[in-house]
């Protein structure tokens, strides 16, 4: 008699999910099923606008917590490999790898600077304006949740308390990839995409001279990472014995080299085998796909075969997610963040909460189904902002236009403030975020690339709104993964590379992605959106041309703006 095997009697591998908010892990199988997730939260301090701080301590806890909790009953052999990806946030350690402040409390628990810290933004212009050559593969503009500029106001604001003190200076997920195994191998996705290393050249000491961070070069760069290799790499030996007790693993068991969050739900999602599913990518190559990870904020991944150079889009950067292919990312620095900034600080907010409790459904869902209701004298309800415009970049434009001098805009307020002008308020905010995908997408295409249909995945891919919205704005497909957790389907399949189940991450990517729906445009909403895309540009435009005329205001002498 032929016996069945269960999945958990099968191979299968761990991912491990960095957000900015909390800390996810999932048990994946070797196809790409999620068998069990579980989820903690993580600490933010804020202690002043614009700071964002963590713990690099309090994330390995609540790593080893949910891994532990997803392998419970799990026999520990059968995990065959663990593979971490986090936000792309700045870890500061000492001789001893113990945590260093980054703050000027002296806080040694606070150690790590967020991603969507904005602390360093006068240091970012300040390298951006050197114009030094390594800036063209990050659009041509340094931004403040890249690493150079946070390591410039460390060594500026806390020369002593934490510069002179810090001996090693981390991406988190390659914290995560040292903790789990003691290598200080970098991966090629964090030097590469926000360090400004080079596959090709190595790390450039003339930038690193002219930012007056020279001091980074030393022993051969050991403070940033002597050595790099390609996300997915089995690293040292696997778990040490210390960090498999922590996670509840075998010790040996296969490691890869880690990702940005991101860049791991591109490796969840672009994959997938789309036969027969009619869309336009169908037999093309990979690179007529476009990634778009969106969560707390969103990035938009798009690969070539040759390096393709993108006005305000980070990159071209070699083998930073596919092996041996060239990476654009363009991104927005505030989504999800913004519609909860909209949606929370809105007078009728209370009101939202209680019904939506009544009801039984979350906030999005009841404001979804108000929408519906409010339109529904209308062919669609897209059509509710025809007198309603948002400019979503309350945090500043990541990507294509690359100012994080940029601000919010709402055009078409009225003073009333009831539930309903909360829910048209909120499907404005979410066309703006659109907008802003349509915008980046055009500048990629005029750079050269070829995208025909997008692939979603993150946390506001759960929206279906969100996704609809995005289909008729930007006129393409919309695939979602079967497994919507792809994000940790993607950092599972680091670890099933590391495992050598797979000879490469193409082939795990291709074994571990499967399509779940497909979404398609409403093209009755063409013209619609082409003139809402035109309002939204403008938008940008009448900013600046109200900074300029601030800034030249002859009546107002003492304006920081005034040069």
């Amino acid at each position: 008699m032929t016996s069945v095997t269960s999945p958990m009697e099968d191979g299968c591998y761990v991912g491990v999910d960095v957000g900015s908010g909390s800390v996810r892990a999932a048990l994946v199988s070797r196809d790409g099923r999620v068998m069990a997730t579980a989820e903690e939260p993580i600490q933010i301090w804020q202690p002043e606008m614009d700071y964002y701080e963590q713990s690099s301590e309090d994330i390995w806890r609540m790593c080893c917590s949910t891994v532990k909790k997803v392998t419970q009953g799990v026999v520990k052999q059968r995990v065959r490999g663990i593979g971490f990806d986090a936000t792309c946030s700045l870890v500061v350690l000492d001789q001893s790898f113990q945590p260093v402040a980054v703050n000027k409390d002296g806080v040694k628990e606070r150690n790590v600077v967020m991603w969507m810290d904005h602390r360093a933004k006068e240091q970012a212009s300040r390298i951006t304006a050197t114009a030094h050559r390594v800036l063209s593969s990050v659009g041509g503009v340094m931004s403040p949740e890249m690493q150079p500029p946070k390591l410039l106001w460390l060594k500026e604001n806390l020369r002593e308390s934490c510069w002179e003190e810090a001996a090693h200076f981390f991406d988190l997920p390659d914290f995560l990839s040292w903790k789990a195994t003691g290598s200080l191998v970098r991966s090629l996705c964090t030097v590469v995409c926000k360090w400004t290393y080079s596959p090709l050249d190595g790390w450039n000491d003339g930038f690193w001279a002219t930012i007056n961070l020279e001091d980074l070069t030393e022993n051969n760069y050991s403070k940033i990472g002597e050595r790099t290799c390609c996300p997915g790499s089995a690293l040292g030996r696997g778990l040490t014995p210390e960090a498999a007790s922590d996670l509840g693993l075998e010790p040996g068991t296969a490691v890869g080299a880690s990702l940005i969050d991101a860049h791991a739900g591109g490796l969840g999602v672009l994959g997938a085998d789309v036969s027969g599913h009619q869309l336009p990518c169908e037999n093309q190559p990979i690179t007529s796909r476009a990634a778009l990870i969106c969560g707390t904020s969103s990035c938009h991944m798009a690969v070539s075969w040759k390096p393709l150079f993108v006005p305000g889009v980070w990159g071209p950067y070699l083998s930073a997610m596919i092996p041996d292919l060239w990476l654009n990312e363009g991104g927005q620095s505030a989504t999800g963040k913004l519609i909860d900034h909209v949606v929370t600080g809105h007078a009728a907010f209370l009101e939202l909460k209680e019904q939506a409790e009544k009801s039984g459904v979350h906030v999005y869902s009841f404001l979804n189904s108000r929408l519906e209701d409010m339109a529904k004298d209308l062919e669609n309800l897209d059509e509710l902002t025809t007198g309603l415009h948002v400019g979503p970049d309350f945090h500043g434009n990541r990507s294509p236009l690359a100012d994080q001098t940029l601000k919010g805009m709402v055009i078409g307020l009225s003073l009333s403030q009831t539930l309903d002008d909360l829910a048209l308020l909120y499907l404005a905010t979410l066309q703006s975020t659109a907008l802003g995908t349509r915008h980046i997408l055009d500048a990629m295409r005029e750079a050269g690339h070829d995208i025909t249909t997008l692939f979603l995945c993150g946390g506001l891919s759960k929206n279906p709104l969100f996704v609809q919205i995005h289909a008729n704005v930007t006129g393409l497909p919309i695939v979602l993964p079967a497994e919507r957790e792809a994000v940790l389907v993607g950092a599972a399949v680091l670890g099933a590379c590391a495992s050598q189940d797979y000879t490469s991450i193409q082939e795990a990517m291709e074994k571990m992605a499967s399509i779940g729906e497909v979404v398609q445009p409403d093209l009755k909403l063409e013209s619609f959106y082409r003139r809402k895309y035109a309002v939204f540009l403008r938008l940008f435009t009448h900013q600046r041309e109200y900074a300029a005329l601030m800034r030249n205001c002859p009546s107002d002498t003492s304006s920081p703006l005034r040069k």
